[in-house]
């Protein structure tokens, strides 16, 4: 949503799985023929990419020549090139606004940007790309756990809404409640935010957090 990129949109659109779908991008081959291998490296640049990851942290992650690396960058990029403008702009946003901001308003100041030391500056412009990102996925998870929390009550529930991991919200649930309660949080986490991409919500049950997992 945040980049734009079409081609990234359609993957999310048509429910294919993001990483292989980047593998079939960046290695030029059909998504059916995307080895397990070739996944697992694009998951890595597809996670790494917006923190600005560098050619040699990712021949580190993915165990390869960092020439490799850096191809698989640029290969990247052309493929998605979306993601790349979305980069560029947002730090140049933050080093002219001195600050991004998430989807909502929520804004990060950046004194990093003018540092004098090269290395605070690089720290500056990864915040840059990531924190918009990262901020809004923040926003989406407090505004679905108010809406869900305030349901929960109106609606005369007994369950009640008792903790937010990341991008989870774990509900105690009254038995005879588990169906109507499945079914109002699947609903008020699709609609916490108004994407170009489907936010999708899965759910599962347990006695306890270990056994839903």
């Amino acid at each position: 949503h945040m980049s734009g990129d079409e081609t990234m949109i359609s993957a999310f659109r048509e429910g294919q799985d993001i990483h292989a779908r980047t593998a079939a991008e960046v290695y030029g081959v059909p998504l059916d023929q995307v080895t397990h291998e070739m996944r697992s490296r694009s998951k890595a640049v597809n996670f790494g990419i917006v923190y600005g990851i560098s050619d040699f942290t990712l021949a580190k992650n993915i165990s390869v020549s960092r020439k490799e690396a850096r191809e698989f960058i640029d290969r990247y990029f052309e493929r998605y090139p979306g993601v790349k403008k979305y980069m560029d702009e947002a730090v140049k946003t933050g080093k002219e606004k001195g600050y991004v901001e998430t989807l909502m308003g929520r804004r990060r100041y950046l004194p990093e940007l003018s540092s004098a030391s090269f290395n605070v500056r690089a720290f500056g412009e990864r915040c840059a790309m990531n924190s918009p990102i990262q901020g809004t996925a923040a926003d989406i998870i407090k505004i679905a756990m108010i809406r869900v929390h305030d349901r929960l009550i109106r609606e005369h529930f007994r369950s009640r809404l008792i903790l937010q991991v990341h991008d989870e919200l774990l509900i105690e649930t009254a038995e005879e409640e588990k169906e109507k309660v499945i079914a109002l949080l699947e609903e008020e986490m699709q609609k916490a935010a108004d994407l170009k991409v489907e936010l999708a919500v899965g759910t599962a049950c347990g006695q306890d957090w270990y056994e839903a997992h």
